[in-house]
């Protein structure tokens, strides 16, 4: 394995392999450093070869098989690097450039679900521009979703620049913090009802879906950056969700065509809202997360394959599809 990490900057460095390194800690969270030295992708399709560069010289760190890009957010899950992969003929584990851009950005996933006929949330996508051109209509637009509303940025992942607002006095604040982290900001009507999230792999024997688990928020607003990674309190995860053989059958056969819909290759989480007029979608994450508390690696292991096993698969498919 050569472990690569990215800086803030974009640079490319040689990591250590030690996972420890990294932990998830609420007062410090862990951050790739420059420490001088630069990963050389190959230049073109015609070698696998990965090199470093450091203060001591160049040297090569052999051939690649497989990249297993395991990144979130913004350059990262979104297309961008998997299309330096596809540049360089490097074949990776997961979704190619369509899907992980598709993805990526919850108005185009809205779209592309609503254009499949899979339920949404009713929403409305605003730009500063657009609000500083006309700030009464976008206003309308807006309050016509009725409260509560959740304020996202399109463009980003892990529930980052994420407000719930139910007051509307409250929605100016929301939108400054979500356009903090993207030009294009969702405003989303919030739907009542169980949250609900299943795994959708795309392995060695076709397209599978795993049993759910069900994201039970108790004492927060909604499933927030510290839940999901800091293991804060307040939210259970509970898997496998209990659902009726109906409601699975169902589930199973909506996360199938959000796969489809989007283009989707290799793995992927679907997350619903179970309410009283069934299943509605909430967003299709292309690169979910993988540590152990993530509900990805939780519904596999309980639908009877390990973690290593899931790795090895993703890993096994990756390899055979090879550059795309």
């Amino acid at each position: 394995m050569i472990p690569v990490g990215i800086t803030r900057d974009g640079a490319f460095v040689l990591e250590s392999d030690d996972p420890g390194r990294f932990a998830l800690d609420p007062d410090r969270l862990p951050e790739v450093v420059d420490n001088g030295s630069r990963v050389r992708w190959p230049e073109g399709s015609g070698s696998r070869e990965l090199r470093v560069s450091d203060p001591d010289g160049e040297r090569s760190l052999g051939e690649v098989d497989v990249v297993f890009p395991i990144l979130h957010g913004r350059f990262g899950e979104d297309g961008t690097v998997q299309g330096l992969l596809e540049l360089v003929g490097l074949p990776y584990v997961g979704n190619g450039v369509l899907a992980s851009a598709v993805g990526m950005d919850k108005h185009f996933t809205k779209t592309a679900l609503e254009a499949a006929g899979i339920p949404v949330a009713p929403w409305v996508t605003l730009t500063r521009a657009a609000l500083d051109a006309d700030a009464e209509l976008w206003q309308r637009r807006v309050r016509g979703l009725g409260l509560p509303v959740f304020v996202k940025p399109a463009r980003a992942g892990s529930s980052v620049g994420v407000t719930k607002v139910t007051d509307w006095s409250e929605l100016d604040a929301a939108l400054d913090v979500a356009f903090d982290e993207d030009r294009t900001v969702l405003v989303e009507q919030a739907i009542p009802g169980r949250e609900i999230e299943v795994a959708v792999l795309e392995g060695r024997d076709g397209v599978r879906v795993s049993v759910a688990g069900e994201v039970v928020v108790s004492g927060r607003d909604f499933y927030d950056f510290e839940a999901k990674y800091l293991d804060a309190p307040g939210v259970d995860l509970v898997c496998p969700a209990e659902l009726g053989d109906g409601e699975g059958f169902e589930l199973e056969r909506i996360a199938r065509r959000a796969f489809e819909a989007i283009g989707a290759e290799g793995l992927a989480r679907v997350d619903v809202f179970l309410g009283d007029e069934g299943f509605v979608v909430n967003e299709i994450n292309t690169m979910p997360g993988f540590t152990p508390i993530s509900m990805f690696p939780t519904c596999w292991l309980n639908t009877g394959l390990s973690y290593p096993e899931l790795i090895g698969e993703l890993i096994d498919v990756g390899h055979a599809r090879g550059a795309r």
